[in-house]
């Protein structure tokens, strides 16, 4: 079991606010990540349910037991840092028996979990070896392994990959993955890189400024923020965001004029007032080369050609910057005007106070039923 509760968590040092008061629930077997621009409260979050970091008021229940007071290791958890913190002189085997060493667990079951552990990880070639005979990779893993052998109810995970190469990056995700669909425990999963957030998560958690902003799973996120903050968080390259002014609300959506004149409908649900000023938020890969309901005059200041696409960054209208994601066989040059549109159906539209009029778009028709 790995059934988690926070209620009503907060962390405060001396008069500074960390962790303003936080409701959360993680069930049992879900993957979670928390991510958030640095000093966001992510990793504080994340050792407070490890018992690491005394919180100011409120509980923290495990499997419904309120563990606030107790000690790490007797939670039920296992953390894995961003540093391997390896013994340097201990061969891949006793690294990740280590904790079943403190524990005095006799010899005939060390081994039996080592060796589930290592097959599990793919390290049974390298049981012998120590640390400094492997790559950045493959000592991530060790440090897996050691929480793994300690068959915990809820793994945490604090950026465990900021340390690796984007190619080896890429390959944990996939590893980290795996593992949870072959072990089922639930995961708490820390890291500023949103890349990470939506490929391995069943639900995301966003955090600005110590408070929880939006909670759901990747492609809610992506498709229906609650607000500007996760709109431009989520996404890469982030989103663009336009001035613009409401014409009208109807059965259709809102009608929005922007700052060159042009107008579109946007389907979103709610209303607002006529001649109210509103944000179009609208992502780079919805924006397409001399084409959409609505047009902009886009003048290209860099860009970068990745191959099967390119990026362009530039300005509109002399003075809001702007970010298309094209094709990479289409021609663009800096310096040279080009005009880009967007259709209102791939739009978002903001308040003034950052809140998101709802989109409507099906989630259930973007992914497959399980």
């Amino acid at each position: 079991m790995g059934h988690l509760t926070l209620t009503g968590v907060t962390k405060n040092f001396g008069t500074a606010k960390v962790i303003k008061p936080t409701d959360l629930t993680i069930e049992d077997g879900e993957f979670i990540v928390f991510v958030g621009p640095s000093g966001c409260g992510k990793s504080t979050i994340l050792r407070m349910i490890a018992g690491l970091e005394e919180i100011t008021a409120g509980t923290i229940s495990i499997d419904g037991e309120v563990v606030n007071d107790l000690a790490p290791v007797k939670r039920g958890i296992a953390m894995v840092f961003q540093s391997y913190a390896l013994y340097p002189h201990m061969s891949v085997f006793e690294n990740i028996a280590f904790p079943l060493r403190v524990s005095k667990a006799p010899e005939a079951e060390v081994k039996e979990r080592v060796g589930k552990a290592a097959a599990i990880l793919k390290l049974e070639d390298r049981l012998t070896h120590r640390p400094g005979a492997l790559s950045g990779g493959q000592r991530q893993r060790v440090a897996i392994g050691r929480a793994i052998v300690r068959e915990p109810s809820v793994f945490l995970f604090d950026e465990p990959l900021s340390n690796l190469d984007a190619a080896l990056r890429a390959e944990m995700r996939v590893e980290l993955s795996l593992l949870h669909n072959s072990l089922g425990n639930t995961m708490i999963y820390v890291t500023h890189d949103q890349v990470e957030a939506m490929t391995m998560a069943t639900k995301i958690v966003v955090l600005q400024d110590g408070q929880i902003e939006q909670v759901g799973s990747p492609l809610e996120l992506f498709h229906k923020p609650v607000n500007r903050f996760v709109a431009g968080f989520i996404g890469n390259p982030n989103m663009n965001f336009l001035d613009a002014t409401c014409l009208g609300s109807g059965p259709d959506g809102v009608r929005i004029r922007l700052s060159n004149g042009a107008e579109v409908t946007v389907q979103v649900d709610g209303a607002a007032e006529e001649g109210e000023s509103l944000t179009l938020g609208i992502r780079p890969d919805d924006l397409c080369v001399g084409g959409g309901e609505a047009r902009l005059e886009m003048m290209p200041e860099v860009v970068e050609r990745l191959g099967n696409h390119s990026v362009i960054h530039g300005t509109t209208d002399g003075s809001q910057s702007i970010c298309a994601q094209v094709d990479g066989a289409v021609p663009i040059a800096v310096g040279r005007g080009t005009e880009i549109g967007f259709d209102g159906n791939r739009a978002h539209l903001f308040r003034v106070d950052g809140s998101a009029l709802e989109r409507r778009v099906n989630l259930d028709e973007l992914s497959l039923p399980e």
